[in-house]
């Protein structure tokens, strides 16, 4: 059938504008993500034929963190919104506090098939992203930093370092420059990563808050190396600035599907979420923006050639070097510590 967008209202307009009536489409579902130019790929790549393919309608509105809107919807009992796109660990503590559907996985064989690790019993992995070491090869024109324990050797490799205000990644990278193992992060030794923070805090030059401001450090020359998001780094190389990254010791995280408990049209959302994972789907994502498909089987279709499946953070390859984000344990009552400790940490 068809998509109906309306990017940028937000939830008080969501049901006042957007929606077909019953007469319009026999089955619809509203569905929510961060507008902009993903979801504008999304609509090409995924929503469009999953639409086309279910004969159902499927209506959009973007906001940027979906969370608050979330919990007034399912707790007024009478939800607008069908599925969401948001960040892993919303849809797991949405579980844990009863605003997500518990996901009945024998309806959606897509999910299913993929692994234990990228799906949870209240969501499906939808898209990934990374954070990763990047740096000026202006400064590294050769002998570049490749690890974490490389970030923090102030001596070996001199330059202007920033780190995101957040802990998020942050405390992950921490662990692996102090020699945890990517594979072995979880549960998070707090207190060591904390430690290892402080000793790289005298020699962090900006505390970067948003992924606009952390691609304008590199492409400005500002910094030497970051921690920043694969996308935003091969971003403003294509735009020609001379910066790279490396995927080891990245942090693979992701958004994922989930559907709000109580759901308009819960049965449609099912169908919809299933799709939305199909593996050739998926696949056509990373052909419109620089993400990576939640589905690993999207690398079997052949529709991503080798040379774009080597730049994505979730190709197999990429991926074994990495760190897999636990979402578990970052809604788990010791990450909702971390995170509140971050405050101290960065107000020292």
């Amino acid at each position: 059938m068809m998509t109906k967008r309306n990017f940028g209202l937000g939830c008080a307009l969501v049901g006042a504008m957007g929606l077909t009536t019953s007469a319009d489409a026999a089955e619809q579902i509203t569905f929510v993500s961060q507008g902009g130019a993903y979801q504008q790929a999304q609509t090409v790549a995924i929503l469009d034929p999953s639409a086309k393919k279910l004969g159902i309608t499927i209506n959009q509105d973007s906001i940027p963190d979906a969370w608050p809107a979330i919990k007034t919807q399912v707790g007024s009992g009478k939800p607008i919104w069908d599925v969401v796109d948001t960040p892993t660990g919303n849809c797991l503590r949405g579980g844990e506090q009863g605003l997500m559907e518990k996901l009945d996985f024998s309806k959606i064989p897509n999910g299913a098939a993929m692994p234990e690790a990228y799906r949870s019993p209240y969501s499906v992995s939808y898209e990934f992203y990374s954070s990763v070491l990047s740096y000026s090869q202006k400064t590294f024109p050769k002998d570049a930093p490749n690890s974490w324990a490389d970030f923090w050797d102030v001596k070996k490799f001199p330059g202007r370092r920033a780190l995101r205000n957040h802990p998020f990644a942050t405390l992950e990278a921490a662990l692996m420059a102090d020699g945890v193992a990517p594979d072995k992060l979880y549960p998070l030794d707090v207190d060591r990563a904390f430690k290892k923070l402080e000793e790289i805090k005298p020699h962090i030059t900006v505390w970067w808050t948003s992924g606009a401001q952390s691609a304008q450090l590199l492409n400005d020359g500002e910094v030497d190396m970051e921690m920043a998001w694969n996308g935003r780094v091969s971003a403003v190389a294509k735009e020609g600035a001379k910066v790279a990254f490396t995927y080891n010791q990245g942090i693979l995280q992701s958004t994922s599907l989930c559907i709000l408990k109580g759901a308009p049209n819960l049965d449609t959302a099912v169908k919809f979420l299933n799709e939305a994972v199909d593996p050739v789907h998926q696949a056509n994502l990373p052909l419109n923006i620089d993400y990576g498909p939640g589905n690993p089987k999207a690398f079997e279709t052949g529709v991503i050639n080798p040379e774009r499946a080597a730049q994505l953070p979730s190709e197999p390859a990429n991926a074994s070097k990495q760190a897999l984000m636990s979402y578990a344990w970052w809604s788990s009552p010791a990450g909702e510590a971390a995170e509140k400790r971050w405050a101290s940490f960065m107000q020292k």
